[in-house]
C-alpha cells in the first residue's frame, strides 16, 4: 500500500523515523550511518531508507521544507504506514543569545504562527510538546557522554524571513530558536497517538548574522544524528 506522496509499500518504513527537512542530509545519514540502506522513496525527492543501526531497524525519510510538507508526510508515516515515533533532525536559528552555533536544542514545546492545529477546531489554544519518554532518552545520552544541549521551547514558523522587531517579542518569552516543521509533527503525533521529537543543531544566530555553511549545514550535524540514532528501540 502506498500514497502520491511516499511509493514504499507497508512494512518497507521501520517503527522509528528520523527526519532530516533536507533530502540530501537523508541521503547523508543512510550512508553514513545505516547498514543495508534501501531506497524505497524518491517521489518529489522525499527520500526514504530504510536499513539497521547497531542491529536495529530505522528508517530515515526528508520531509522537506515548512508545516504543510512535514504534516503530509509525518501524518501518513503514522497512519499509513504504522510508524510509531518520528524524531526530526534538523536546523535552526539561534534565538536565544546563550546559543552558539552548532549547539543542540531539544524542543520541549512548540510555539507557531501557522495554525496547523486549527483544522480540528478546538476550544482553546494547543500547546504541541515532544513525547516525553523519548525527550528524556535523548538527555541522557547527552548527559552520559558529557554533551552539552538545551531544553526548551521553540518558534516553528509559517514564514522564513521575520523581522527583528517579531524575534525579540519571542525571545522575550523564552523562545530558544526558530524553525518550520515541528508544529506539524508534534500537533500529527498527538492527533494520532504516536511520538515525537524534534532535535535542532543550531545552524545560524539570527540576532548576530552568524551561520553555517551550506555543507555544513547538510553533512556537520553528526552529534545530533547520534543522538536520535541512540533513541532507536
Amino acid at each position: 500500500m502506498s500514497t502520491i506522496h511516499n511509493t514504499a509499500e507497508r512494512g518497507e518504513i521501520a517503527k522509528t523515523v528520523l527526519m532530516p527537512g533536507d533530502p540530501l542530509r537523508a541521503r547523508f545519514i543512510a550512508d553514513n550511518y545505516l547498514e543495508d540502506a534501501a531506497l524505497v522513496n524518491e517521489v518529489r525527492c522525499a527520500y526514504c531508507y530504510t536499513g539497521k543501526y547497531k542491529g536495529k531497524s530505522v528508517s530515515v525519510m526528508a520531509s522537506g521544507m515548512g508545516n504543510g510538507s512535514m504534516g503530509i508526510y509525518s501524518y501518513e508515516l503514522f497512519t499509513e504506514y504504522d510508524v510509531e515515533k518520528i524524531i526530526r533532525v534538523g536546523s535552526a536559528g539561534g534565538l536565544s543569545s546563550e546559543l552558539r552555533l552548532g549547539d543542540i536544542v531539544f524542543a520541549m514545546a512548540v510555539s507557531s504562527d501557522a495554525n496547523y492545529d486549527g483544522f480540528y477546531s478546538l476550544d482553546g489554544n494547543f500547546s504541541p510538546c515532544a513525547d516525553y519518554s523519548l525527550l528524556s532518552r535523548a538527555t541522557s545520552y547527552c548527559k552520559d557522554r558529557g554533551l552539552g544541549f538545551t531544553v526548551g521551547s521553540v518558534f516553528s514558523g509559517a514564514r522564513f524571513h521575520y523581522d527583528d522587531a517579531f524575534y525579540e517579542k519571542w525571545a522575550k518569552m523564552g523562545i530558544l530558536a526558530i524553525e518550520m516543521e515541528s508544529a506539524a509533527l508534534y500537533t500529527n503525533a498527538a492527533v494520532t497517538g504516536k511520538k515525537a521529537l524534534a532535535m535542532f543543531t543550531i545552524s545560524d544566530l539570527l540576532r548576530t548574522g552568524e551561520a553555517l555553511s551550506p555543507a555544513e549545514r547538510q553533512t556537520g550535524f553528526n552529534t545530533m544524528i547520534e543522538t536520535a540514532l541512540a533513541c532507536i528501540d
